[in-house]
């Protein structure tokens, strides 16, 4: 594989999963960590990535964003759009982070009068525009890699939070593995955010279906909505509208 495809490669990778490690794009690549090392350096100088210890983000999380920025922006407002229809006045919601859910949060009407529960103060930011929404920012260490607060501090909050709905973003969706991900300290909040909730609803676009992280969150029988940018009747979504709901 010629050094371009490589890096082409890696940029896609890092854009779907908002992460890599470079030990994983190692295996995948079948070439050495030096050389991941080295590719990744030189896409950080070139500003397509962040390079972080061990690894590299997307430039989805530099704050504040820029729109060019933003990996498949219009088919996470199409995802957005669609879980809005999951949202009425009344309701108690926990929403996760990520740019989905800022696209969700920009989208809530004025006139909704619901209590929002979250674990990224970006989401917060973007959801306190709303005239009748109430917004409780759960606590905990902000995590630089994602924007959201992990810890057992926010575990501990979560345990005492019953809500109606919980809306997640996911790494990886399969119907082996579930919902699965790269990050302990994300798998233990996100575990905490599932349990507290009646329905969970899970926003993913389509790239991301069909793929698996090292690390399980939950089993797809805990997933009560899945909502992607394809619409409901494709054929990619037919084995997971036998198991849940197809938004």
């Amino acid at each position: 594989m010629l050094k371009e495809e490589r890096q082409a490669y890696i940029v896609h990778q890092i854009n779907l999963h908002n992460k890599v490690l470079s030990s994983d794009l190692s295996i995948q690549l079948n070439v050495s960590e030096d050389t991941i090392r080295r590719d990744l350096n030189e896409l950080a100088e070139n500003g397509q990535v962040i390079k972080v210890y061990g690894g590299a983000l997307s430039k989805s999380f530099q704050f504040p964003f820029q729109e060019g920025n933003v990996y498949a922006k219009e088919a996470k407002k199409e995802i957005a759009s669609k879980a809005l229809s999951l949202i009425s006045s009344g309701m108690t919601i926990l929403i996760g982070g990520g740019t989905t859910m800022i696209e969700l949060a920009r989208l809530i009407p004025n006139d909704l009068q619901c209590t929002f529960f979250t674990i990224s103060p970006l989401v917060a930011l973007e959801l306190t525009e709303k005239e009748n929404v109430d917004v409780i920012l759960l606590g905990g260490r902000l995590a630089r890699n994602t924007n959201i607060v992990t810890g057992a501090q926010v575990i501990n909050e979560l345990a005492d939070i019953r809500v109606d709905l919980c809306l997640l973003g996911t790494n990886s969706l399969s119907l082996e593995e579930g919902i699965t991900d790269s990050d302990w300290e994300v798998v233990q909040v996100k575990r905490a955010m599932i349990r507290c909730a009646k329905n969970l609803a899970i926003l993913s676009i389509a790239e991301k279906l069909n793929s698996n992280q090292k690390m399980r969150v939950a089993p797809l029988k805990e997933v009560g909505y899945l909502v992607t940018d394809l619409h409901p009747s494709d054929p990619s979504l037919k084995a997971f509208a036998e198991q849940l709901k197809v938004l």
